[in-house]
């Protein structure tokens, strides 16, 4: 079963773009075989598998602080997949409902359309943030959490020394007493199954406690209104009963300070949680005090007082997932009253549009003049593609045409410098009309014919900005059952791909296909046999892959 689950592992781990950032051993994901996976899943079997200290790197913040990342060597990663694997296939259906982050099926987007669609009539808005959350997961909660339904002692004792590793920075080792591996493949589940205490405490005790009646008591205010004008208009008085009527709409018809009714909802991102409570602020004080109290007594965790916030839904607006939460109040429109509105924050847009701007107005791009046209519409169409995707919810996404329009201004005027043109004709040139389920739209298109296939096509502002209520955007893709990935089967056939003998084989993996030509250098054969396959990948027997690393001539050569 682990060899199966070593195979899958290294299945969906050599195509990720770490694959080939090598750790504090250098080793990558080139030159595997199944006879290393073999070793490695042997050595774990036998608990002579150790995990290597990861190479600390930092990245930067947008406060302007500085995130530390690890990065694990390529034998970390793939047992850290497996591990990964077995948590998920067991724990992923005893997940709380409320939680979206790193979960198959579930992302920003469920979270985001769970509080709009559920949350009406919410009153306050509590926003949760827990400080340095991932860094602080304390381990022998963590090792407990596990122990309470997993009882293999030999799979504890590896997670157990997976999290005390420990870093390498600036080659000197630190040990690591708290936190989930920061930049490891298992740290998604791993916080995951820490939060879930966090997310059952708020469902079985909070939410009994701040929950009660049936539906809220009929406004009297409303009543009378209702009645003034139902007399009004018996008696003729017409302009007087219109007025009522006027007044009407803008009065709730159930009493929202009804003490006998309560509501308290949840919903977790990660390390992000959202409360929403309809009833007084004294209570949502307290929901807010037992929600850090549990944090702290129970897993160790402090919540940033900064970012922990208690915000009037109506009045104000909450921040969640990059969103804007408020709750909508109309006079003339009494239909939407109570419910949910998702917005686009304007310091977003002002955030955005900022990098194609030069004195306030949209200037060319010169880190792009020099690559070709498809190349320059593809960065600009990818860039707002995913801006616009993500804020599909939201109500007010038209607002994104600002950003629309600097960014299409800055795209021209960068094709303009390139052609020494104008920016009318560059429109003119790549103005395209192309079919889209909302029907014909005008965009812009740049292509590139290739014979006998496709072309290559780059567009810009093909995705209308109109609001769709179930847009999904999930953070992974559902993962369908296939029997088995094609470089997996390549590798068990056991033949090398160059001089086709049978023999134990191994993968010569490249970083991207780019990376097999130099300039100024000859292609070798054995690159153009990987960039005829458009494959970064290429399983061939160990004394091809030594001539390969030392540039002498291989099999494939002298055919």
């Amino acid at each position: 079963m682990l060899t199966r689950k070593g195979s899958l592992a290294y299945g969906r781990l050599y195509s990720n773009h770490g694959a080939m950032t090598p750790g504090v051993d250098g080793e990558t994901a080139d030159g595997m075989s199944m006879a290393k996976i073999e070793r490695v899943i042997d050595a774990v079997r036998h608990e002579r598998f150790r995990f290597k200290p990861a190479k600390r790197i930092y990245i930067p913040k947008k406060n302007g602080k500085q995130r530390p990342l690890g990065l694990p060597s390529w034998s970390d990663k793939l047992v850290g997949e497996v591990i990964r694997l077995l948590l998920e296939a067991y724990y992923e259906p005893r997940l709380s409902d409320r939680s979206h982050g790193f979960r198959p099926g579930k992302g920003c987007h469920t979270a985001l359309s769970e509080v709009a669609d559920l949350w009406t009539g919410t009153t306050w808005l509590i926003e949760g943030d827990i400080s340095d959350c991932f860094g602080s997961f304390d381990h022998e909660v963590m090792l407990s959490t596990l122990a309470e339904r997993i009882h293999d002692n030999r799979f504890l004792r590896l997670i157990k020394q997976m999290l005390q590793a420990g870093y390498l920075e600036d080659w000197v080792w630190n040990e690591t007493l708290s936190g989930a591996p920061q930049g490891g493949v298992v740290s998604p589940i791993l916080s995951n199954l820490y939060l879930d205490r966090l997310d059952k405490f708020v469902e079985t005790v909070l939410v009994p406690q701040y929950t009660r009646g049936e539906s809220r008591a009929p406004n009297p205010a409303y009543a009378r209104v209702r009645m003034a004008a139902v007399r009004a208009r018996k008696r003729g008085f017409a302009p007087a009963a219109r007025e009522l009527r006027k007044q009407l709409r803008g009065t709730p018809s159930k009493d929202p300070q009804d003490p006998g009714y309560r509501r308290l909802r949840y919903c977790r991102y990660a390390d992000d949680t959202l409360l929403g409570f309809a009833g007084p602020k004294a209570e949502a004080e307290q929901i807010k005090q037992c929600l850090a109290q549990f944090l702290r007594d129970d897993l160790k965790l402090e919540l940033n007082p900064d970012k922990t916030l208690i915000t009037h839904a109506r009045t104000e607006a909450a921040s969640f997932l990059g969103y804007e939460i408020t709750v909508q109040h109309s006079a003339t429109r009494p239909s939407v009253n109570g419910s949910v509105a998702l917005r686009v924050p304007r310091q977003v847009i002002k955030a955005k549009c900022a990098p194609y701007l030069k004195h306030g107005k949209p200037e060319r791009r010169t880190e792009l003049l020099n690559r070709n046209d498809l190349t320059i519409v593809s960065t600009y169409g990818a860039e707002f593609r995913g801006l616009a995707q993500y804020y599909l919810l939201a109500g007010d996404v038209w607002r994104l045409s600002r950003l629309k329009w600097v960014a299409q201004t800055s795209m021209l005027k960068t094709l303009a410098a390139k052609h020494r043109s104008t920016v009318s004709a560059m429109a003119r040139k790549y103005r395209a009309k192309i079919s889209t389920p909302d029907g014909p739209r005008t965009c812009y298109e740049a292509s590139v014919p290739r014979a006998g296939r496709k072309p290559l096509v780059g567009r810009f502002g093909e995705i209308p900005l109109k609001r769709q209520k179930k847009a999904v955007l999930q953070d992974r893709p559902v993962v369908r059952p296939v029997a088995r990935k094609e470089l997996i089967t390549r590798l068990r056939m056991g033949r090398c791909e160059l001089c086709e003998q049978k023999d134990q084989v191994e993968v010569h993996q490249v970083r991207k296909l780019a990376d097999l030509t130099e300039p100024g250098q000859p292609q070798p054969p054995w690159a153009q046999h990987m960039a005829k396959k458009r494959r970064k990948t290429l399983v061939v027997c160990p004394r091809c892959h030594e001539d390969i690393h030392t540039g002498q001539p291989t099999a494939l050569l002298t055919e």
